[in-house]
């Protein structure tokens, strides 16, 4: 029986899978037309698993044998002398076990001191005993570096540019995170030059592995039912696709952790969308290799340059900058309507748990009292005395723990998102609308089916005030509630702590917005 794989590649005799043809669109086109391209996509995002259906297709039908062969070993083997007998070595293995005839006599007698032109010669050699065109997918290729990748690319384009005369392969997809504009990121400064005979310049197309779609994501929950019976609900399939967007890995993970680990493969029971949630939750605390990988580059500078304003909901990024696009190819952020946001709600949600871990553990020890039955009064969340604790708590704190964190600029509105997930532990949700160039982050405290909604901002410019509280009636708009609150933090350090601590009452079109200095 098939199950919901968040292992590795998946395969349509083991695993549920959408079809590669399917999800990359005009890949056989470029194949027939003879043409070296691109396709890229974030990490576990399912190239693998597209390559090796295609590759089986290929080689199941009558016009092309094809190979693929995963680079991934020669990363950070920067110098060519080593880097292409590297390269020759992947593929001798690749051939060996691919099926294709003759694939053992690949590179058998190569003479890998000629490092400078042995991959182009061997290719051209191999090529003049098989009977059908050669498709080539070099997965991970965005892996090699420096000489070994300019010389790697510089040897794939004399054959390509000789291929009237001399056989080569008959098409070529070089694979990985990166679009093909962004590997010369991987090349120093003070490396050779590219040069007008730039290795780049074959690449014809670039094409993106996009998520699921939801038709996909229905239809993959589908193949489940048809084999099980099992009914995944219609309002859980959107719940699942509009909490991952349709990242394959948060897809098959949710379907697995509601199938095999709540229901513990009860396939009489339909999975709905509280359990849809449940498995949501699950993910989000237990944090698996997947996410906890991917969160681990919050760490470097060039993410964080990305991120930070991201979560503020300020600042400028350049989306031609290298930051932006290493940040959008991991997959972390994506643009809607011309705004860069978390990739999907699940992301947003580890992103501010991982970076504001310290201050959640902090405020685990019995110093802190700051949980739910605290706040509680006749049955509602008592927002003006959790505000008035988080003011007092901001005084008392703010200079200490701001210095702990890399996201300096953040730090307040990272501090005060674990204080309130610290007080919604006890049965609550916080919703979190983040994006850059909002002027502001957008919190829903959710509590017994009641909404409390939360601006929060920093005091900039002379409107701050107005803006943020037609911002925050907006938002109440969107969350269909009479009440809010703007938190509005001050970073200004000439100010003393009793004019920056302050509650005042405004009244917009019969809302009331309770204003918190901070």
């Amino acid at each position: 029986m098939r199950y919901f794989n968040t292992a590795g590649p998946c395969n349509s005799m083991e695993h549920y899978m959408i079809d590669a043809s399917i999800r990359l669109q005009g890949v056989m086109q470029l194949i027939n037309r003879k043409q070296y391209f691109v396709i890229h996509a974030a990490r576990q995002s399912g190239k693998t698993t597209c390559l090796w259906d295609l590759t089986r297709q290929l080689n199941g039908g009558e016009q092309y044998h094809a190979l693929y062969c995963s680079l991934e070993s020669v990363q950070n083997i920067i110098e060519p002398k080593d880097g292409i007998p590297a390269i020759i070595s992947c593929m001798k293995d690749s051939f060996f076990y691919s099926g294709i005839p003759q694939g053992d006599k690949f590179a058998q007698n190569a003479d890998l001191t000629d490092y400078i032109s042995v991959l182009k010669v061997e290719l051209s050699r191999f090529c003049a005993l098989l009977n059908k065109p050669l498709v080539i997918f070099f997965d991970e290729a965005d892996c090699l570096s420096e000489g070994t990748l300019i010389l790697f690319l510089r040897q794939l384009r004399d054959g390509h540019n000789t291929r009237p005369y001399r056989p080569f392969p008959h098409s070529v997809a070089l694979v990985g995170m990166r679009n093909i504009r962004d590997y010369k990121a991987k090349i120093r400064p003070d490396s050779e030059s590219l040069g007008s005979a730039s290795p780049f310049n074959i690449v014809t197309e670039s094409l993106t592995l996009e998520n699921f779609t939801p038709e996909e994501v229905a239809s993959l929950y589908r193949q489940h039912t048809g084999e099980t019976g099992q009914k995944f609900e219609e309002d859980a399939t959107e719940r699942a696709w509009e909490q991952t967007q349709g990242q394959p890995w948060l897809v098959n993970a949710i379907a697995r952790e509601a199938v095999d680990k709540i229901l513990q493969s009860d396939y009489t029971r339909p999975v709905t969308v509280e359990l849809v949630n449940e498995a949501i939750q699950t993910i989000i605390i237990n944090r698996p290799t997947h996410i906890d990988s991917l969160l681990e580059r919050l760490k470097e500078a060039r993410v964080r340059r990305v991120i930070e304003p991201v979560i503020l909901g300020n600042g400028f990024i350049d989306r031609e900058s290298d930051d932006f696009l290493y940040t959008r190819d991991l997959g972390l952020i994506r643009t809607v309507n011309s705004q860069i946001e978390p990739a999907n709600p699940i992301y947003a949600e580890v992103i501010i748990r991982k970076l504001s871990s310290f201050t959640q553990e902090e405020l685990k020890t019995p110093k802190y009292p700051y949980q739910m039955p605290r706040y509680l009064k006749d049955g509602r969340i008592d927002m003006d005395f959790l505000m008035r604790d988080f003011q007092q708590f901001w005084r008392e704190n703010s200079d200490i723990w701001i210095e702990k964190y890399d996201y300096k600029e953040a730090a307040p509105h990272l501090i005060l998102m674990a204080f309130l997930q610290r007080v919604v532990n006890g049965g609550g949700q916080i919703i979190r609308e983040m994006a850059a160039g909002t002027g502001r982050l957008d919190l829903c405290l959710t509590y017994e089916n009641r909404k409390y909604p939360i601006e929060l901002k920093i005091r900039h410019g002379a409107k701050y005030l107005e803006e943020g509280i037609e911002q925050t009636a907006r938002y109440m708009d969107a969350c269909g509630c009479s009440e809010g609150w703007l938190v509005v933090f001050d970073h200004r350090t000439e100010v003393k702590w009793e004019d920056k601590i302050y509650t005042k009452k405004e009244t917009v079109d019969g809302k009331t917005i309770t204003v918190t200095g901070a």
